[in-house]
């Protein structure tokens, strides 16, 4: 590698961290992952992006690419590999005033596209948390405040410029290398860095925000209502429930409901939100209108030997009934595990499940379990957990690759159906017929 390295020296305009290094640590780390890699780059530009790779594939060294570096699994970091932090690579540039088209460098994060947006009034569908990086969210979907009104982030996405495994500069759009446009939207990081997203931003005003919870107790008769009515309710109206909340109580936790009504008329956001409060006993209410900027919250980054071990399934209509119930029990029973139902549908479901390589469209819910704990704690609850997604499974299908702590065969199978997994395999054969890009939801070359 040391010749490889001093070649990549000639052609990098970056830093090039390596161990013993003052900054090595830090640079060393994911968000939630530890790594000790042979070496960190971060590139200035997309000619350094281009060198990073070719040095990567002739070093022959295991590639991670890090954006915000949130990935559950820890795929921003390595051991004994190369890292390419594309931190640096964090512009955000309106391009297009009239059509509300909005360039995006690799590296950016949605808290910094928020804030540069703002001022504009405009926003594009994205997550719930400032430091998650646009590209790893959105190249694997994009769930988050607005996604019953506007979609997934990839559904906003109208073109890319990506550095494939050979080194090339290539751009993907509905016009231009349509097939790998179509894969990024939903594949992940496998053919490629992407160094800039375009998308098409919309116009925002304040929106009301905030939470309603009920008595653990009501959590059967609260969930079921909730879910109910989301299949009516306004599209502007996006919201999650939570249960089992470990910084409430655990399994006495009150169950919290939290809304966002993408508008600020304070009439139809109380016509929209008012059926929830009617869903039970009303323990408190901070339901208040709130600058759409302030969607995104600070991430945590947990603790040295705190583990976080997320899974999550889709759940279409005729099977709701029945995960609620199963939840409602389980969220009120000892050792439950954090339990988020997020609702989807709206906006998502309009696009045609092969349109994209995202393809569970049509679920009504996404529900996702957390154990978080030192690694003693967690590895002794992981039988529990097994038991519920064992009761689960039956009525249950898919799952979301940005909220999976793992990627075994199994949870990339369950991430891309076999039609979508043969049709991203093709793709990947064309731009890294030698999996390069491999430490993602893993799709291998057909």
């Amino acid at each position: 590698m040391s010749s490889a390295l001093e070649t990549l020296r000639r052609d990098f305009g970056g830093d090039i961290i390596e161990p013993g290094g003052a900054e090595y640590e830090s640079a060393a780390r994911s968000v939630l992952a530890s790594g000790s890699p042979a070496c960190v780059l971060r590139p200035d530009s997309v000619e350094d992006v281009q060198a990073a790779v070719r040095f990567a594939a002739s070093a022959g060294l295991v590639l991670s690419v890090r954006g915000g570096g949130h990935g559950f699994p820890g795929f921003g970091t390595n051991d004994g590999g190369v890292v390419i932090d594309l931190g640096k690579l964090a512009n955000v540039e309106l391009v297009d005033d009239e059509r509300h088209l909005v360039r995006i460098g690799g590296g950016a994060t949605w808290g910094a596209v928020a804030a540069a947006l703002a001022p504009r009034g405009l926003a594009i569908s994205s997550g719930d948390t400032k430091s998650v990086g646009v590209g790893g969210l959105t190249l694997g979907g994009g769930i988050g405040w607005k996604v019953r009104k506007y979609g997934l982030a990839l559904d906003n996405l109208v073109g890319a410029e990506v550095v494939t495994a050979d080194g090339a500069v290539v751009r993907a759009s509905a016009a231009e290398n349509p097939e790998l446009f179509w894969a990024l939207r939903g594949g992940g990081g496998n053919f490629g860095i992407v160094t800039a997203f375009e998308f098409t931003a919309h116009r925002t005003t304040d929106v009301f925000r905030g939470t309603i919870t009920f008595p653990a107790a009501e959590a059967a008769t609260v969930l079921q209502g909730w879910a109910e009515y989301l299949r009516t309710a306004p599209e502007e109206l996006t919201s999650i429930a939570n249960c089992a909340n470990p910084f409430a109580g655990g399994p006495e936790a009150p169950v919290e409901i939290h809304v966002v009504f993408d508008g600020d008329d304070p009439e139809l956001a109380a016509a929209a939100i008012d059926p929830i409060r009617r869903l039970g006993t009303v323990i408190d209410d901070a339901v208040a209108l709130t600058p759409a900027v302030d969607l995104l919250e600070e991430g945590m980054t947990p603790p040295p030997g705190i583990k976080v071990v997320t899974r999550n399934a889709f759940v279409d209509k005729e099977s709701v009934s029945e995960v609620l119930r199963i939840l409602a029990e389980v969220g009120t029973s000892e050792r439950s595990p954090f339990i988020a139902v997020r609702s989807v549908g709206g906006a998502v479901a309009r696009v045609p499940a092969d349109a994209t390589a995202y393809a569970h469209r049509q679920a009504e819910l996404m529900i996702v379990t957390t154990t978080v704990g030192p690694a003693p704690v967690v590895e002794a609850a992981q039988p529990g957990l097994d038991a519920i997604w064992t009761r689960l499974a039956p009525h249950v299908n898919g799952a979301y690759a940005n909220f999976l702590a793992a990627a075994t065969e199994d949870d990339v199978a369950a991430v891309y159906p076999a039609a979508t997994y043969q049709r991203l395999a093709a793709v990947k054969r064309q731009y890294d017929p030698g999996n390069l890009f491999a430490r993602n939801h893993n799709v291998r070359p057909q």
